[in-house]
């Protein structure tokens, strides 16, 4: 009989795919074209790191599933993919695992598909450091999201109503060996938070914005009552975020996600500051709908169509791209001034 954490799984598995459409997040921001390109396609270097690790590719597949027989099945797909592309995979929230053991082998199957890939493990802030200690080990995990997410939890019918995000994520950041990512779940990042996290001893964080997965609008869906529908649109975007960090990204790693759609989105997210950028939605989306040989077609042409934007900007690499100033819209501008934030 599935335990109702696991269903819970297959819920927003669903769910996800049932509220799964285009955002335009990233359509107020534009770059300036440049019409003699100085470097040829090879040239173009996509290679990006997040502290110690080394990534083929600036883009990967962010944490979508694990926890029930139905996304072990998608975690595997993803695992071949990941596998065959050279992507870095990041495995859904492993607390039902760490409650039901029995769950665990619909996490393993990623180590188990991908043995020499990079593969990120996933917990919540509310979880104890012995629980991110086995959630790493579980996986053989190469760095350790931490997602915070108080509004899908005091939205969720049988959410968390306490949260000790604070002590968790120091001790966790202070004493794994592996690089701790603190992410949010689709809600942004505000600099207070960030300069929150930095005191922590934070060194790599997911802004994760708005504009992607809604997990705001999934949890109303699950209340019996439909009566949270007004906090929808919560939240900061991808690009507001991403704005919200430029201050502090001499002094941590940033990562981006939320509403990324293609390799002109990963470009822009690239060009404000993010060493790396995570995609769910569009994944998921493949995932059930493509079969492996389609979707590996697919991040081949997500791969030269990044390559295709870095040479009309004249990007070399990564680090010329987030030297490359973008025009932003009307409204960015006006989010800018009032919270008096530079670009």
């Amino acid at each position: 009989m599935i335990s109702k954490h696991s269903h819970r799984k297959d819920e927003h598995l669903s769910l996800a795919e049932k509220f799964y459409r285009q955002t335009g997040a990233f359509d107020g921001l534009r770059f300036v074209h440049q019409s003699v390109p100085k470097y040829n396609l090879a040239d173009i270097d996509l290679t990006t790191a997040i502290g110690p690790l080394t990534m083929k590719l600036p883009f990967y597949i962010e944490a979508i599933s694990g926890g029930s027989p139905k996304t072990a099945q998608i975690n595997q797909k993803l695992a071949m993919i990941a596998k065959q592309t050279g992507l870095a995979m990041a495995v859904g929230s492993q607390s039902v695992a760490l409650s039901d053991p029995t769950l665990a082998p619909s996490f393993k199957i990623v180590r188990q598909v991908n043995p020499n890939g990079l593969i990120f493990a996933n917990i919540g802030a509310n979880q104890s450091l012995t629980a991110a200690q086995q959630a790493i080990e579980m996986i053989g995990a190469d760095a350790l999201e931490v997602h915070v997410n108080p509004t899908q939890e005091l939205i969720m019918p049988e959410g968390d109503r306490q949260f000790q995000f604070l002590e968790n994520i120091s001790q966790m950041t202070a004493q794994l060996s592996v690089p701790v990512i603190v992410k949010e779940v689709g809600f942004g990042m505000s600099r207070e938070t960030i300069q929150q996290l930095i005191d922590l001893g934070v060194a790599y964080i997911n802004v994760s914005g708005h504009g992607g997965t809604n997990f705001a609008e999934i949890e109303n869906f699950r209340r019996r009552d439909k009566a949270m529908d007004y906090l929808k649109d919560w939240g900061l975007t991808t690009p507001e975020s991403l704005l919200e960090s430029r201050s502090f990204q001499d002094r941590l790693t940033v990562l981006a996600s939320g509403g990324v759609k293609s390799p002109l989105d990963i470009a822009k997210c690239l060009a404000l500051g993010a060493k790396a950028v995570g995609i769910a939605g569009e994944f998921l989306h493949l995932a059930i709908h493509q079969d492996i040989e389609t979707i590996i077609q697919t991040v081949q042409q997500w791969q030269y169509g990044l390559k295709t934007i870095m040479m009309m900007t004249n990007s070399q690499n990564l680090l010329e791209l987030r030297q490359r100033k973008l025009i932003l819209s009307t409204d960015l501008l006006a989010y800018l001034n009032q919270r008096h934030l530079t670009y």
